[in-house]
């Protein structure tokens, strides 16, 4: 079970890597008490926590904030995330398969198909498509049997921008480009064709990272042009 300064650890994580708290927000104790119903103990605790994990910084009289990234290091845990994750699907396939590991993919493929059968993007859908894609990258790295690959990912997505729940819900065909690389990753899988996993998924999170840089430098510019140097 978990503590109260894990419940709002976990609160805190999940809508800083979904987007919800914006970078520079900041977190005072007393209101996030409130609005997650806890005493300011569990939530001085999860601060800190958080800060341990690089989402927040602190200055003193000014208190905790979320973490600004630059758009250069976003891009840099998304080219490392390519080789952790690259390497945990050629694993994944190289080993005996597990049926129920292929049962959750399954159930991934499934889900996303139903979601993008509409032929458009429902705001609707989001949470849901968001939730299946990290149950997706999660259960390769599972499966590759490496406990270091799988805290290694984990901590490559500490970064907002970079985490596997975010998505960039905007672009119909980009996101069925994305899902028709799940189904080729799983092919891959239960062929056992370890190489071409490992291919497949580099290419599948480099593709993103691409996406991400071209959606910053054309959406958020600074006032000298320079999109690359932006703060997220």
């Amino acid at each position: 079970m978990l503590t109260r300064s894990q419940f709002v650890a976990d609160q805190l994580r999940k809508s800083i890597l979904e987007g919800e708290l914006a970078p520079g927000t900041r977190l005072e104790e007393i209101p996030l008490g409130k609005r997650l119903q806890v005493s300011r103990t569990p939530v001085r605790a999860a601060l800190a926590m958080l800060r341990s994990e690089g989402l927040l910084t602190y200055e003193p009289k000014r208190g905790f904030e979320v973490r600004r990234f630059s758009v250069d290091m976003v891009l840099d845990v998304y080219r490392v995330r390519s080789v952790l994750e690259a390497h945990a699907a050629s694993e994944c396939a190289a080993r005996d398969i597990d049926p129920a590991l292929l049962a959750i993919l399954g159930q991934c493929l499934a889900t996303g198909d139903r979601i993008l059968g509409k032929q458009k993007l429902d705001p609707a859908d989001l949470p849901e498509y968001r939730e299946m894609n990290s149950q997706f990258h999660g259960a390769i790295v599972r499966g590759s049997g490496s406990a270091l690959t799988d805290k290694m990912v984990l901590q490559a997505q500490y970064i907002p921008l970079a985490s596997d729940r975010i998505i960039l819900w905007h672009d119909y065909w980009l996101i069925q480009r994305s899902h028709d690389d799940h189904h080729r990753l799983v092919d891959a899988i239960r062929k056992r064709q370890s190489e071409r996993a490992g291919a497949l998924m580099r290419e599948h999170i480099y593709f993103m990272s691409e996406v991400i840089r071209d959606y910053f430098s054309t959406h958020y510019r600074d006032d000298s042009g320079a999109g690359t140097a932006l703060l997220i």
